[in-house]
């Protein structure tokens, strides 16, 4: 069986490889419509999974937007049992390169039952409110996840882009299963890295190469060993639509602490 990159972590109660696979890379310029290439995108998937035992696969509705779970359906299913596929609900996509979020019940409860159908799943194992929205009460937005958390169509809920106060509100009445911010060695503060660590949180390091940029600098090594050793809780989920750069992401962090 292949080690599982860095190690393992324990997130919606699957213990999964530490190193993650963000997909927001797998889409056109603006993370908007398909990729260039549809084939080399189911590669890269298949590779992360198959190849190299990343058995953390993250993405979201607004990934294309839909783009990204059609791809994940199409070259992963039937999913293997040890494999988390987390996405994320609650943004809406006007145009490429625009993000705006948007919590109303109504439009989560579409868009969880709209996930479901893309990743062809019963129930998504890891949902994340993608954002905050601030135009409507915040649990009002937990609420309609926790509604189909009890319908058995979400399995854990995540938090996406909070801070401290955020997960404090929301764990009064609700487990958090994941926090994914972004950290990486340009953006190195984030008080939420702390209160995850405290209350046992997993922390999902979104953006852990900055985009490629400090890959292009300072290789992929350093950076993600910076991340590693922050602490035990942190799970960075760098992506990419090429397969020689995931060979040189994965290979970056063999000898990194498990």
């Amino acid at each position: 069986m292949t080690t599982p990159p860095a190690g393992t972590i324990t997130i919606a109660g699957k213990t999964v490889s530490r190193l993650g696979f963000g997909t927001m890379r797998l889409t056109g310029p603006g993370t908007w419509g398909d990729p260039d290439d549809r084939d080399t995108a189911l590669t890269v998937l298949r590779q992360a999974v198959h190849t190299h035992g990343i058995s953390h696969i993250d993405t979201a509705d607004a990934y294309g937007p839909h783009t990204v779970e059609h791809l994940i359906r199409d070259a992963l299913y039937p999913y293997p049992e040890h494999v988390l596929i987390a996405t994320k609900v609650g943004m809406v996509r006007p145009a490429p390169g625009q993000w705006r979020p948007l919590g109303n019940p109504f439009f989560l409860r579409a868009t969880v039952e709209a996930s479901l159908r893309r990743l062809n799943v019963e129930r998504l194992e890891l949902c994340y409110l993608h954002r905050i929205d601030p135009e409507v009460a915040l649990d009002d937005q937990i609420a309609v996840l926790q509604a189909m958390q009890k319908e058995g169509k979400i399995g854990h809920i995540g938090l996406s882009k909070v801070m401290p106060e955020d997960i404090r509100r929301v764990l009064k009445d609700q487990p958090i299963a994941a926090v994914q911010n972004v950290l990486n060695t340009s953006d190195r503060y984030d008080p939420a890295v702390e209160i995850c660590r405290e209350l046992n949180i997993p922390y999902v390091a979104y953006r852990p190469l900055d985009a490629g940029t400090l890959a292009r600098v300072h290789g992929p090594q350093a950076p993600l060993d910076w991340l590693l050793n922050y602490g035990p809780h942190i799970a960075p989920i760098p992506g990419t639509g090429h397969p020689r750069h995931l060979d040189e992401i994965v290979a970056a962090v063999q000898s990194s602490p498990a």
